[in-house]
C-alpha cells in the first residue's frame, strides 16, 4: 500500500511539473490553444507510464497488473477532483478517452517494468 501511494505522489508530481513547462510554453509560444486536449492526454499518460513502471520495477511481478491499477486509481483521482473543480460529474468522450488512456499507459509501464533488465 504504501509504495502504491509512492507512485501515486511521483505520478501527480510528475504531472504537475509537466503542466507547469507546458503553460510556460503556450504563453511564450503562439502554439494553439486547440492541441491543449491532446497535451494533456500526453502528459497524464506519460506520467503513469512512469510510475506504472516504477511500480511494476519494485513488485517484480504482474506488471500489468499494478500499472493498470495504478493507471486505475490516478483516473478515478483525477476524474474526482476534476469533477469538483468543475461542479459537473458528467464523463464526455475525452473523459473516457483520457481514463482509458490513462489505464492503457500505467499497464504498458508495468508489463515493461517487470521485464526491465530481466
Amino acid at each position: 500500500m504504501k509504495i502504491i501511494l509512492k507512485e501515486l505522489l511521483i505520478s501527480i508530481a510528475l504531472t504537475l511539473l509537466l503542466f507547469f513547462i507546458l503553460s510556460v510554453v503556450l504563453s511564450t509560444t503562439n502554439l494553439s490553444d486547440s492541441l491543449m486536449d491532446t497535451f494533456i492526454i500526453g502528459i497524464v499518460s506519460f506520467s503513469l507510464f512512469v510510475s506504472g513502471f516504477r511500480f511494476a520495477k519494485s513488485k517484480k511481478e504482474k506488471g500489468i497488473v499494478y500499472g493498470s491499477v495504478l493507471g486505475l486509481i490516478y483516473m478515478v483521482i483525477l476524474y474526482i477532483i476534476s469533477s469538483l473543480c468543475n461542479m459537473d460529474f458528467s464523463l464526455s468522450f475525452n473523459s473516457i478517452i483520457m481514463i482509458i488512456l490513462g489505464i492503457i499507459a500505467g499497464g504498458i509501464g508495468g508489463i515493461l517494468g517487470v521485464n526491465f533488465l530481466k
